[in-house]
């Protein structure tokens, strides 16, 4: 099993395609194993002639799960992420993030510019309080399926509660639920999932930052995502010099299959203007 022991915490990675292409790095969202990015995805990405890598953050699935108090921050988090570049010897590397995994990407390409090669950003936000925010309503009921799970049973059906909330439409109850019951049996940790979702709330704007990111960028948001509100990703593109943003019409807060063949096409055209461009 492949571990990186990286700013004080181990890191599980895991990698598809050739290690001698250039490294695509997959960070994840709250709560979400690197097993969210599905292996036919990573594989469709890895046909690119790249070198796919998607990993645990900390606090989920197979990496270090910190003490009932720790406290840290997406930067703490960028951090993390640079450490594993830094051992996968891939340094500058594609980057992909989604949901929270963008907002570390964002971080990362900031702090660690040297890093990154192009950034590709799924279903996130800058952190500014005006742009992405959920209506108070859905923040009600997400309260509400965020309380504890008497039994397995239990927290898996308040997974697909959430996943159907916050989803597309096309909604698949059978992949959801056995992609929930492999997170849960890799690893269960609800307090985790609350330490990281402090550390989004309780970490700055990115907004001054994001002006100073000179690397070819795409933001992919959907247009039906209750969670992170389009703005947010509207608002990415705007303060990333040249970035461009595309918007997809009946995406929620999800990745379904029909939308992998815009994720491809995203990394693509990043990609490609890297090496057009002699990065």
């Amino acid at each position: 099993m492949p571990v990186a022991g990286v700013n004080g915490v181990d890191l599980f990675w895991e990698s598809f395609g050739d290690p001698a292409d250039p490294l695509l790095l997959l960070i994840s969202g709250l709560g979400a194993h690197a097993t969210g990015y599905d292996d036919r995805l990573c594989w469709a990405l890895a046909e690119l002639r790249l070198h796919v890598v998607r990993f645990d953050n900390r606090d989920v699935g197979l990496s270090t799960h910190l003490p009932l108090d720790a406290q840290y921050t997406i930067v703490d988090m960028a951090n993390d992420t640079a450490g594993l570049i830094g051992e996968l010897e891939g340094a500058p590397v594609h980057v992909l993030g989604a949901s929270m995994g963008g907002m570390i990407a964002q971080q990362l390409a900031i702090d660690h510019p040297e890093l990154v090669a192009s950034l590709t950003l799924v279903m996130t936000s800058t952190g500014e309080p005006e742009v992405g925010q959920a209506s108070p309503e859905l923040l009600t009921k997400l309260f509400e399926l965020s309380k504890p799970a008497v039994d397995r049973a239990d927290a898996i059906e308040r997974g697909i509660a959430l996943a159907r909330l916050i989803g597309s439409p096309e909604f698949d109850e059978d992949y959801h639920r056995r992609r929930l019951e492999s997170f849960h049996d890799r690893a269960y940790d609800p307090p985790g999932v609350g330490r990281q979702m402090i550390a989004v709330v309780g970490s700055p704007p990115r907004a001054a930052g994001l002006a100073s990111v000179d690397v070819p960028s795409v933001v992919i948001h959907g247009a039906a995502d209750p969670l992170i509100d389009p703005s947010g990703g509207r608002r990415a593109a705007e303060l990333i010099p040249g970035a461009t943003y595309i918007e997809i019409d009946g995406m929620g807060h999800d990745l379904p299959s029909r939308v992998w063949p815009e994720i491809v096409a995203a990394v693509t055209l990043v990609t490609r203007r890297t090496t057009s461009e002699g990065n």
